[in-house]
């Protein structure tokens, strides 16, 4: 990152770094539960549940279980039966395909830079088992070599166990990957505790700080 070259390899959260839900959760949403019957609800409305939904499971697992929980939350109030007992399976296998996604713009330069810069590759992601046909899907597994995911390791962000399993694939020292995240805490704050160097994606507010970025093309001047 200070431009001696002693970065060897960049890992990259997935889920608001490389990708985000499209048009938004909200829509889809509203979308999939006004074919069950519940029309008019607004997607805006639908996504501000959802976030107040997520931030209320912090220690979230990525189960089955949990994500049901968080659509039955987003809907609370709404519905005289809950999605998990309705329409919450075409939701969850909606989320993953590719029709559901959509890869940033500077997602594919970056990733094609970075490698003509010989640089190494990974994923570190907290996610479940339809991480890894999705982006088979949308033709992003070719970029990395070593694509962790929360549900395999058995551990997630910001735990130090995933990115120190990513060292050691990566076979690079910890002090030598630099990990590209979305969150303050799960990214930037766990993986410094594991010894790697970080840096937040903040792509809708102005990067405060030195350890923030609004595009990821701005790496290509950090590395």
């Amino acid at each position: 990152m200070d431009g001696t070259g002693k970065i060897q390899a960049v890992t990259f959260d997935v889920g608001g770094t490389l990708i985000e839900p499209w048009p938004s959760v909200g829509h889809v949403y509203a979308e999939v539960a006004a074919r069950y019957g519940a029309k008019g609800l607004s997607a805006e409305m639908l996504n501000r549940r959802f976030l107040a939904a997520w931030k209320q499971h912090p220690a979230f697992d990525h189960t089955v279980a949990d994500w049901a929980a968080i659509v039955d939350e987003s809907f609370a109030g709404l519905l005289t039966e809950k999605p998990s007992q309705t329409f919450f399976p075409e939701l969850y296998e909606h989320f993953g395909s590719a029709t559901a996604w959509r890869v940033y713009a500077d997602v594919r330069p970056t990733l094609e830079a970075l490698r003509t810069r010989s640089l190494r590759l990974g994923l570190i992601s907290n996610w479940d088992d339809r991480l890894r046909p999705l982006l088979r899907a949308l033709d992003l597994t070719e970029y990395f070599e070593a694509i962790l995911i929360s549900c395999e390791v058995g551990a997630g962000k910001p735990a130090p166990a995933i990115f120190q399993e990513a060292v050691r694939r990566m076979g690079v020292p910890a002090g030598a990957i630099l990990h590209v995240g979305d969150s303050m805490e799960a990214d930037v704050q766990g993986a410094r505790a594991a010894g790697l160097s970080a840096v937040q994606i903040e792509r809708v507010a102005e990067p405060k700080q030195n350890c923030q970025i609004q595009s990821l093309t701005e790496l290509l001047l950090r590395v």
